[in-house]
């Protein structure tokens, strides 16, 4: 179930499923501590004794306000004759969890509505020894666990306080939780309970016919008793209308910051751009770590989430964010990257939101022989995107300090780490983390990070260092044409493994990411074999008899849904073939491929702008994890590459005010 309409302030993350109930709330790390562990956080319904979860048999629509990451849900019930607009928000500066409800009462009698707010908490991620407890001292609720403090209140005209409470016990025997408290329109007022606990409040709100009435709901997080106090007092203080007022203003001034040519761009394309911006926010942990994806029902499937910083991943976004300005946010990235970077110069497969090393999959020995468990591009592509972030903005004081223990350590691990005899990079595992050998993509992205390393140790004026790596990425590009392109084939090769005896065992499956022979600027892509590989990744990979879109290789399994397709669509690896259009236009007209692209996009996001990871070739419906963070950032990426192109169409580059990156004036 894809998750939707994500907000947050990097410390605290929260998300809803399809039937807008709350299903993660990360804090104090964005993708670590789920305090839900899937568990659905319920709101109800009571109207004059009839009672409604919401679910089904609500018509839900979710978007954001414009320009901002407060969202706008509309909930309308027919026989309860209700109409609820939600507003939800994370305080952009405190660790506030804030809710706007708009009731109107669509009937033509008076009627009384109460409105139940479930919390179905999990501190920690586990159901041992939590407490819930209603503190008459705010007349509020509080969950706690450790350093792990959650007060919930309401407010409601000029009156703050909940009308009903109720806490007890779950996940015991015949109890499924206090929730089902809540179905006859009255609470118990237990004033607490501890183990594995739930707790409802409830708002009551009397509307005249077809009047409406305001409730606002919150959730204070912190450490200790007297945070979420300190948090809830200046919430009465201001009111909860300032708050509100506050955060959205915030969002629209953060998402303006830079000036964008969207009169180059359609009004679907344009709004998904912003909108792509603000969800990535959400997913970035104010520590500096990017996070994949945050959808705990990925559980389900490994017993693991998406829920880590894969320097890869990180890597990608950091650029496009970088592209469009933001590198406060991208600063603390790299600066994490100099932190966790080991000692001999690599990345490990992936890391927790705070930086730790994460739960992995990759052995430190195979066939009883001991081997780096890693996926080299996610060491070189940090490099290679701190170079573009360099040339960018040119800031000197933020890259000394990361010259040794960063790039220069990353750069003489990437020079050792190769074949003597083939000067390849040495086996690696693929960046779909399924296959180990000597990528065409990895390689590619080596060759990138050392001629970024070069350029960086130049500028500081180590020639004979700088020439070092220079020559280690000329061998690597020639023993690419050598061993990676297959004449035979007339395009480069997945991936190759080298047997004892020498032999060359060839992949010949066709994969989207042979993109990166031209993105990292190895080849030209004019080049007749990128050409000749760029087709044929077309021609197999390309959904032609479903929705369309292109799969990441032949007959992908990875939660495919039909044998008629080779494998799902994907957002990504569909806007690295609208890069290669952009990369060879040479008119305006030529720039339509990757417009058509870019619309698709557009068109198969969900209504609030959220693009999942891959979808259903056929229904259109999301897959994997929702939202993915890189098909994000990878639009990011085309969009300002697409309007720079077009830009040196329409004007010479000489004539062209400068940019600060591709589209955003300087």
């Amino acid at each position: 179930m894809a998750r939707d309409i994500p907000i947050g302030n990097g410390n605290l993350l929260i998300a809803f499923d399809k039937h807008y109930q709350l299903r993660e709330f990360f804090f104090p790390h964005v993708g670590q501590e789920n305090h839900t562990s899937e568990r659905p956080f319920r709101f109800g319904v009571w109207v004059n004794g009839k009672f409604s979860w919401l679910g089904e048999e609500w018509d839900i629509s979710k978007d954001y306000l414009n320009e901002s990451l407060v969202t706008q849900v509309v909930l309308t019930h027919k026989t309860l004759k209700l109409r609820i607009t939600a507003n939800d928000l994370v305080d952009f500066h405190e660790n506030i969890y804030l809710k706007k409800l708009k009731v109107e009462n669509l009937d033509n009698k008076k009627r009384e509505v109460r409105l139940f707010f479930c919390h179905d908490f999990c501190i920690y991620g586990n159901n041992i020894g939590d407490t819930a407890a209603f503190r008459p001292d705010v007349c509020g609720m509080l969950h706690y666990k450790g350093d792990r403090y959650f007060l919930v209140n309401t407010f409601v005209g000029e009156k703050c306080g909940i009308d009903q409470y109720a806490c007890g016990e779950k996940d015991r025997g015949q109890l499924e939780g206090t929730w089902r408290d809540a179905e006859d329109g009255e609470l118990s007022k237990n004033p607490i309970a501890q183990g594995s606990v739930d707790s409802v409040i409830a708002s009551h709100l009397t509307l005249d016919a077809k009047s409406e009435g305001t409730c606002f709901y919150w959730i204070c997080a912190g450490e200790k008793w007297e945070d979420v106090k300190a948090l809830h007092d200046d919430i009465i203080e201001k009111k909860p209308d300032q708050i509100f007022k506050r955060t959205l203003d915030y969002w629209k001034l953060w998402v303006n910051k830079e000036s964008l040519n969207c009169e180059l761009l359609s009004k679907n394309i344009a709004r998904l751009y912003k909108r792509s911006l603000l969800i990535i926010r959400t997913q970035i942990d104010n520590c500096g770590s990017i996070i994949a994806a945050n959808d705990s029902d990925n559980l389900q499937f490994n017993r693991d989430t998406y829920s880590y910083m894969w320097p890869r991943d990180a890597s990608f976004i950091a650029y496009a964010l970088d592209l469009c300005g933001y590198s406060e946010i991208t600063r603390r990235f790299f600066n994490l990257c100099r932190r966790i970077i080991q000692k001999e110069g690599y990345f490990l497969h992936k890391y927790n939101p705070s930086g730790s090393v994460a739960s992995s999959w990759h052995p430190w020995i195979k066939d009883g022989k001991k081997q780096l468990p890693i996926q080299e591009d996610e060491t070189a592509l940090v490099i290679w995107a701190l170079w573009n972030h360099y040339k960018i903005f040119k800031d000197i004081e933020f890259i000394k300090p990361l010259y040794k223990p960063l790039i220069k350590r990353a750069a003489d691990f990437m020079v050792q780490y190769r074949d003597e005899k083939t000067k390849l990079p040495l086996p690696s595992y693929d960046l779909w983390e399924e296959h180990q050998g000597v990528l065409t993509y990895t390689t590619a992205t080596v060759y990138a990070g050392l001629m970024a390393a070069s350029n960086f140790v130049r500028a500081f004026g180590e020639i004979d260092v700088a020439e070092k790596y220079m020559k280690a990425a000329s061998e690597i590009k020639v023993a690419m044409e050598k061993h990676l392109y297959s004449k035979k084939e007339k395009r480069f090769l997945r991936m190759i493994n080298f047997e004892k005896n020498g032999e060359v065992v060839a992949d010949l499956t066709i994969d989207s990411s042979l993109f990166g022979v031209f993105a990292f600027g190895v080849f030209e892509p004019e080049d007749e074999k990128v050409k000749n590989t760029m087709e044929q990744v077309y021609e197999k990979l390309w959904c032609k008899k479903s929705t369309g879109g292109l799969a990441r290789y032949e007959d992908d399994f990875y939660h495919r849904t039909s044998s008629d397709v080779t494998g799902n669509p994907w957002f990504i690896t569909t806007l690295w073939l609208a890069q290669y259009h952009i990369a060879i236009a040479k008119t305006e007209k030529d720039m339509e491929k990757a417009k058509e692209i870019m619309e698709w996009v557009a068109e198969h996001a969900l209504p609030s702008g959220v693009l999942s990871e891959q979808i259903d070739p056929f229904t259109k419906e999301p897959l994997s994890v929702s939202p993915l963070t890189w098909s994000h950032g990878e639009f990011i990426h085309v969009v300002q590459n697409y309007i720079n192109k077009l830009l040196d169409m329409i004007n010479p580059p000489c004539k062209l005010p400068k940019f600060k990156g591709n589209g955003v004036r300087n």
